[in-house]
């Protein structure tokens, strides 16, 4: 039971729930999650931790930077996702796509791209 509490009560927060309508097309790296939500790294990564303690998202690291993506090896929580995907509309998060996608236009032309809170360089390497 304490499994399954974790995993709703980190469905229970808006920003969780962009950062996950924003993953239902692939991986994203924080950098590009960071920019599509217009908040500050730390913020962000706090969710996402949240977000991969209840098993709702796996990671990978290139270089510096961490790559997130949707967990679907439970079943369970891949039926949950999709339940909770479907629900929002791609209205909900329609800013953050825009965002997102002059960001990733930015990052792969290799023109310099920062993060909202530090201004440094995302780098193009990402991907």
């Amino acid at each position: 039971m304490r499994d399954l509490l974790h995993i709703f009560k980190a469905l229970s927060e808006e920003t969780r729930l962009r950062i996950l309508k924003l993953l239902e097309h692939g991986e994203l790296c924080v950098c590009d999650i960071v920019s599509a939500l217009d908040m500050v790294q730390p913020k962000v990564s706090f969710h996402l931790n949240v977000l991969k303690g209840a098993g709702l998202l796996t990671d990978r690291k290139q270089g510096r930077w961490i790559h997130y993506r949707l967990d679907d090896s439970d079943i369970f929580k891949r039926f949950l996702l999709l339940t909770v995907l479907s629900i929002l509309t791609e209205d909900d998060v329609a800013d953050d796509r825009k965002r997102l996608q002059n960001f990733l236009k930015k990052k792969k032309t290799g023109d310099t791209v920062s993060s909202p809170d530090d201004k440094k360089g995302c780098g193009g390497d990402s991907r």
